[in-house]
């Protein structure tokens, strides 16, 4: 009789180690894939399942909800040759999971990869102005192109979003010299501008008035002269210059008699 009992309770207790062995839980949100003897078997799907022990094996669990894969900063070139730093982030999810798992290596990795490729060679064949600017279309591209790569993967690319674009340091630098030199040159041609208006002005008033045109010559190359050694004084690498000024009255009247020789030659 106390063998009978025993027996009972070793079936009792065996049954339960291989109900609770062989029962698997799936949560809402995953499936899981089973190989039996190291074969795709079936798909568990959320609930409660139960497998044959040491013949089934959960290879694998994976949730089929939209994930987000943060890409890390990457140096890109553009068309111009421009180096510029491109951020984004990827929102994907699995719409099969036998496909995800069996149709690539590491899913992530070769989701990583195949952004990275991507933008790589939209960013390419963009100029730096474009590149940029246009954001809103980089993002449209790059989720139609990893949308259709993506599929024999099961895996649907839900959005892809470029969180920031930016020249690397060299570039911003380069960029701000060649726009200083813009802005010089072109104040440099305004002045002269300026100048030769100004100098029209005073020719048309000398020759309606009756003032000597020595003295007014005289005057205006004084005037711009002090207005030189001012503006050379104010910079903080500055050096004092000299000038005698009887010899710039010199030269005035030498000027001005070769001016008076040519006019009476003529």
């Amino acid at each position: 009789m106390g063998a009978i009992i025993s027996a009972i309770l070793l079936l009792i207790i065996g049954t339960t180690m291989y109900l609770i062995s062989s029962a698997k839980l799936i949560h809402q949100g995953f499936q899981a894939l089973v190989e039996r003897l190291g074969k795709y078997h079936r798909t568990l799907k959320p609930g409660l399942h139960f497998i044959v022990p040491f013949l089934d094996t959960i290879v694998w669990e994976e949730s089929m909800r939209e994930q987000v894969l943060d890409i890390h900063p990457q140096e890109v070139i553009t068309k111009d040759i421009f180096s510029i730093k491109v951020d984004a982030v990827v929102y994907w999810r699995i719409m099969d999971v036998k496909r995800a798992y069996y149709e690539i290596e590491d899913l992530q990795v070769a989701i990583e990869n195949l952004v990275l490729t991507t933008l790589r060679s939209k960013i390419g064949g963009m100029d730096l102005r474009d590149s940029l600017s246009n954001r809103q279309d980089i993002n449209k591209a790059l989720l139609n192109e990893l949308d259709d790569a993506t599929v024999n993967w099961g895996v649907k690319v839900m959005r892809v979003e470029i969180q920031e674009i930016k020249p690397v340091q060299a570039v911003l630098d380069s960029l701000q010299k060649e726009r200083a030199a813009e802005i010089q040159k072109k104040a440099s041609i305004n002045e002269a501008e300026g100048v030769a208006h100004y100098i029209k002005l005073v020719s048309d008033a000398l020759k309606e008035s009756e003032i000597d045109g020595k003295e007014a010559l005289s005057f205006l190359l004084a005037q711009r002269y002090v207005d030189a050694n001012t503006k050379l004084s104010e910079s903080p690498n500055s050096k004092i210059l000299f000038m005698n000024p009887g010899a710039l009255n010199k030269a005035i009247s030498e000027l001005m008699k070769k001016d008076d020789d040519k006019n009476t030659s003529v």
